[in-house]
Formats: structure tokens, sequence, C-alpha cells
């Protein structure tokens, strides 16, 4: 399938996954070969079939993507008025997940922008201790430039999503 194509789509199963979970699964791969895969919050996806995400805490992702930068975003939409709503009908209205494949770049200071939409993510955390001790400062980023995606299956509940 083309990711141009569903882009929209893509772009609201992420923005459900993230009221809903908090955070992503990204996976790399270890040196060994290994899977790797961390939660990664602090995701945004820009317009035209690329992102970003603050690259400031996952130490074994980060040195991964130095050898391979590889990755696979899975987005999970977990809310259980969503799930027992589909369940109920028999059918997903919109798809409850989705993978996203690209390659990510090098680290780099983030623009105002970037920063600026990060800081409003956790806004209602201002404040708060936990906030000042792992958010107040992030600046550090990975533009990720994706290039093919894979849905979800969940049978037939999600067969005609995608088309």
């Amino acid at each position: 399938m083309e990711i141009g194509k569903h882009w929209k789509m893509i772009q609201t199963v992420f923005q459900e996954s993230r009221g809903s979970s908090t955070h992503y699964a990204v996976a790399t791969v270890n040196e060994n070969g290994s899977p790797h895969v961390a939660p990664i919050g602090a995701l945004f996806l820009r317009e035209n079939k690329t992102g970003f995400y603050f690259d400031e805490f996952p130490v074994n992702m980060s040195r991964n993507l130095e050898r391979n930068p590889r990755v696979c975003i899975l987005a999970v939409n977990s809310n259980p008025a969503f799930w027992q709503k589909s369940l109920l009908a028999g059918k997903f209205e919109t798809p409850p997940a989705v993978r996203l494949m690209g390659s990510v770049g090098k680290k780099r200071e983030g623009t105002e922008e970037e920063i600026a939409m990060w800081q409003n993510h956790v806004k209602l955390a201002r404040g708060t201790k936990g906030h000042d001790l792992m958010w107040k400062n992030m600046r550090m980023v990975r533009d990720i430039n994706f290039d093919s995606f894979e849905p979800v299956s969940c049978g037939e509940m999600t067969q005609d999503l995608w088309k």
C-alpha cells in the first residue's frame, strides 16, 4: 500500500494512540541482531510523511540507530471505550493500530517550534517535580523519514479500513 494515500488515516491512528497510551513502541535492532523495543512518548508526525522525536532518554535505541537507522513504530489505540464499541459492532470504524517504517536521522538540536510542541503536549504536568526532572529541558531530536506502513490486522473487523 502507498503510504501517501493513507497518511491522514495513519496520523489519526497515531493521535488516538497518543491519547490512549501516551507512548508508541519503537523497534530498533541491537548489535547482535536481536530486536529492541522502547516506549517513546515524544514523537510527532508532520504532514509530509516525516516526523521527529525527542531523543533524550533511550540510550540503547540511540546506540542502535547509530549502526542502523531503520525503525518500526507501532501505534495502538488502547482506549477501552473504542474497543468496547468496536467489539459490540463487530467492526472498527477507524483502524485500531498501524506500524510505520522509516529511517532516523542524526541527533540535532530541536527548533523552537519543536520544543514548543513538546512543552504544549506536557503542559498539564508543568509545575510538578517530575516535569522538571524529565521534560523541562528536552532539546535533542531526531527526524524520521517514513517510507512504508503496515496495517495491524484484526481479521474481519479491520478488513475494509485501508482501501
